[in-house]
């Protein structure tokens, strides 16, 4: 079944027990928006109490998995003082870290900031031949988030974590499997299906165990991650209106290379 809505920058999709939500703004490459968070916090949320919902999936469109925050829609945001505990923002990034269920991840194309941070709560995840991973924070003046400053170093060692946070180069998807990030690499055109069998696979399996052995493989991380995530907002949104990160916007935005030879 699939959920109809005047939005369609998120379809909705529910069959055999695994809901799909895909990101759905191809023209943006999937950037996000507040109002794409909010439809997703909620979705998120309201799949997590609904028990027709086994597994929850979600996916891209071909060559864009999420190319992170639409910067012109972020900017309005951060310019009002928004992004604190109750942003669309942070209600999406809370209800995806707490969700009780398997999620599943497809990833085809671009995932740049956010969209490779928000894997880091996802239990299995998918990528293509052709995706390409990109952890722009420290390049545009501020600072890495949705708790991957405890996660990734966790994953794959503080050196690694590092070098991919610091110099916030692109990625390929057999670099992101080599360092933990992803179960599998396919072809372009079979990851999704992958992904989706996958999926139906573990709405097949005993609903409690699976819930209770989430629960129980991030029993010991859940507290850290539930403090960083706020922890680095404190730090990130106020950063966002500081120099560094208005060079590196407005010369992105101007399609120019940003200059940070004045800072100190």
């Amino acid at each position: 079944m699939s959920e109809a809505t005047a939005d369609s920058t998120l379809l909705i999709s529910r069959d055999h027990g695994v809901l799909t939500l895909r990101l759905n703004r191809a023209e943006k490459k999937n950037a996000l928006t507040q109002a794409m968070y909010s439809r997703l916090a909620d979705s998120i949320n309201a799949a997590a109490d609904d028990p027709a919902v086994r597994v929850l999936l979600i996916a891209g469109v071909p060559g864009a998995f999420c190319a992170g925050n639409d910067m012109v829609d972020f900017m309005k945001v951060a310019s009002t003082g928004g992004g604190g505990g109750d942003s669309a923002v942070i209600r999406f990034m809370n209800a995806l870290a707490a969700f009780p269920k398997p999620a599943v991840a497809a990833v085809n194309g671009l995932a740049i900031g956010v969209g490779v941070t928000m894997l880091l709560h996802c239990d299995l995840i998918y990528a293509s031949e052709g995706a390409r991973f990109t952890l722009p924070f420290v390049n545009i003046g501020i600072v890495p988030e949705y708790a991957s400053t405890y996660l990734m170093p966790r994953i794959m060692g503080h050196s690694k974590a590092m070098e991919l946070v610091l110099f916030g180069e692109p990625f390929t998807a057999r670099h992101a499997r080599e360092c933990g990030l992803v179960n599998e690499v396919l072809d372009d055109d079979a990851v999704e299906a992958r992904a989706l069998e996958r999926a139906q696979r573990l709405a097949q399996q005993p609903p409690k165990a699976l819930r209770t052995t989430k629960r129980l493989m991030k029993r010991w991380t859940d507290s850290t991650v539930a403090e960083a995530i706020p922890l680095e907002a404190f730090h990130f949104v106020p950063m966002l209106s500081q120099p560094e990160a208005q060079e590196a916007i407005g010369a992105f935005l101007q399609k120019r290379k940003p200059d940070f030879s004045r800072f100190s």
